[in-house]
Formats: C-alpha cells, structure tokens, sequence
C-alpha cells in the first residue's frame, strides 16, 4: 500500500461514483448534495465554510475521506460552541478559523471517518490534527458522528460532547390510525383534534416526490424557506440554485409537501429521504394556520413513511414537542480537539458538567415517553 492523505479543494473535485463509493448511499453525504453546496454558492465564497475535504489515497484510488471545512463563525452547525469562542476573544485569542467536519447546516447522525477499515480511520483523524496543527488553528470538530465514527474518535482520546435529538420510528404500522393506536390516550387525541381542526380550515396538503416538482413549486418552496428566515430577522443559508442543482441531481430523494387553501400554495415542507430514513430538513409558510406545522411537518412525513415502508424519521434538531407527535429521544455527540491546553482543560469541565445535566434532562425525556403504558 502506498498512502497519502491530500486536502482538497471541494467535493466537486472528486468523482461522483468515487466518492459516493465511501458513503453507503446516504444521501446527504452524497456528492450530489455536498457538491450542490459548493456550486451554488452556499459554501464557499464568504460564507463562512470553505471545504477542505480530506481525502485519504492507496496509489491513485481514493480509500477514505472526511467532509471538512475551515470556519470562520459557528453559524448552521447546531452543536453550539458560542461561548467558547467568546471566552477565547476575552482572553484577546482567536477561536476562528476552526475545523469542523459535518454536513453544512444539517444537524443528521452519519458517518463522518468515510471508510470501513481501522487504519484508514486512524490515518483520518491524524489528518485532521495535522491541518488543524499546521495552520494554528483553535480547534476541530466532529458533528454528529456515527457509532463507528464515534468509536474511532473515543479512542483517539478526542472530547466527547453529548445531546440528544427526536426521532420517530416506523414500527411496520399499517397506516396512521395503526400508529395512533400505539400512542397513550392524551396524545393520540391531542393529534385527531389537531388534524380535525387543518381539515376543517379547509386546507389540504399534497405529497410531490422530487422528479415530479414543477419550477414554479420550487420557486414557491424557496419563498417558504426564504420567510422563516426572514421572520426570525436573519439570512438564509441556501441559495436558490442549490434547490434547482438537487432538483436535478437528486431528486429520487425529495419529497416536497405543499400545503394548499383556497387551491393556492401558502406553505411548504421539504425532506430528503432513502429506503430506510426520512430526513425531516426545511418548511416555511406566507401565512398562519394553527397546527399547520405539525401537519405539514411531522403528520404528513410520518404517513410518508407509512406508505413507501420507511423505517426511521429524523426530526431534526431541538424540539421536545415532537414528543407529543409520536418521537423519542436519542442520544447525538460531537468531538472536539481544542490546541490550547488551558482552554481544553476549561472546555472538558464544561462538558463534563454538562453531560450530567444531560443525563437527567434524558431520563426526564424517557418518562414522557408518549406511548402506552405496558403496566
């Protein structure tokens, strides 16, 4: 074997079948959905994340890789390191750039070490200390590794951050009614009565895989998309040509919801899927209907699932009212390696403290399970 680890320019340079050789089809990891960032504009550029994949060589084939990128904010990465980077400018440091290996703005458990054999993990997480060294950067991190990427960090003696998100799991249910079945008595009406009100407005809401979306329905979407944002005072983090690029490039994995009043467009909810998960990931709407979210976000994906034998449902990150439409907690981590020893120091104090408050808020979470009681 003759190995040698490059760090490269963009996803877009590797080939799309070499690349997507290592991700085991998962979707958002596949080089039509990180290349998309790149050529859109969405990475890249002044935004704040410039790709420097890690690619990792036996002669000439490609063996291992990891999404990397040099970040100048922590912006779209939903692990939250805030406070860190103002306790460096306090101290009159600089905490950015950093390294963060993940998949832009999408908070998704998956493999973060592209390869399956041990020595290639190992040459990767090297790698990643190398640059990280030999730039004098503040840190690196790992978002929402898998339990194999997890494994490899852990025994690289990397920091280990917990969290937790919600998922929803397809248990072979029959159709919705057979789901809410499962669901304690509070919940499961709590639900009918929501889905009895949006039918009663009047609204009605249509499923559209992605070959079958319409130019002007993308454009409608990205008008949703482009409104959350804008109501919450900030910037949206895709551009619109990305949208049109995974329209194209991926659209066996779309699954656009548009919710309808009157036979017009008034919100929308896009996920990205494959045979086995659903990825809850963008929704917007130009006007307020009461538990249209829910609807539009949850209910409709969830008999999606149903349907097309879909077993696990990704909500995405934060929210602990997806309890209460049929999701459980699940453990997420993050690693981190801080160059600045005090600081490393300083930081695992936190983590540690933080973990155990985890654990009780995780115990809490458990308890209001929303399923039947087997007592």
């Amino acid at each position: 074997m003759a190995l040698r680890l490059e760090v490269g320019e963009s996803v877009a340079q590797v080939p799309a079948e070499v690349w997507d050789a290592l991700t085991d089809g998962m979707p958002l990891l596949g080089h039509a959905f990180l290349s998309a960032l790149e050529t859109s504009k969405s990475v890249g550029g002044d935004s704040g994340w410039q790709p420097v994949p890690l690619l990792l060589y036996d002669n000439a084939q490609l063996i291992g890789a990891v999404p990397l990128y040099v970040k100048y904010h922590s912006y779209g990465e939903y692990v939250f390191d805030w406070a860190w980077a103002e306790a460096y400018e306090r101290n009159g440091l600089n905490y950015y750039p950093k390294l963060v290996a993940a998949i832009p703005f999408t908070p998704i458990t998956g493999v973060r070490l592209l390869t399956s054999d041990p020595e290639a993990k190992l040459l990767l997480i090297n790698g990643i200390q190398q640059v990280l060294q030999k730039n004098n950067m503040s840190s690196a991190h790992v978002l929402f590794p898998d339990d194999s990427s997890t494994m490899a960090f852990k025994q690289a003696g990397w920091m280990q951050r917990h969290g937790v998100q919600f998922r929803w799991h397809n248990l072979g249910y029959a159709d919705f009614d057979d789901f809410l079945g499962q669901l304690s008595h509070d919940k499961r009406k709590k639900i009918r009565q929501e889905r009895k009100k949006i039918a009663a407005s009047g609204v009605e809401c249509k499923p559209i895989k992605g070959a079958e979306i319409t130019a002007e329905q993308w454009d409608f979407f990205y008008q949703c998309y482009e409104n959350t944002y804008l109501e919450h005072r900030s910037t949206p983090y895709l551009t619109r040509d990305f949208f049109k690029i995974i329209g194209s490039s991926m659209s066996q994995h779309i699954l656009l919801i548009i919710a309808y009043l009157d036979n017009q467009p008034i919100a929308a909810a896009l996920n990205i899927y494959d045979i086995n998960t659903l990825y809850g990931r963008y929704w917007g709407a130009l006007c307020y209907v009461p538990n249209l979210h829910f609807e539009l976000c949850y209910y409709q994906a969830q008999e999606f699932c149903i349907a097309e034998g879909i077993v696990y449902f990704e909500g995405g990150a934060q929210g602990e009212h997806k309890l209460a439409r049929g999701f459980t907690a699940r453990p997420t981590c993050s690693f981190h390696s801080i160059a600045h020893s005090g600081f490393a120091a300083a930081i695992q104090d936190f983590v540690t403290q933080e973990s155990a408050g985890l654990a009780v808020y995780t115990n809490e979470l458990d308890e209001r399970a929303p399923f039947k009681s087997n007592s």
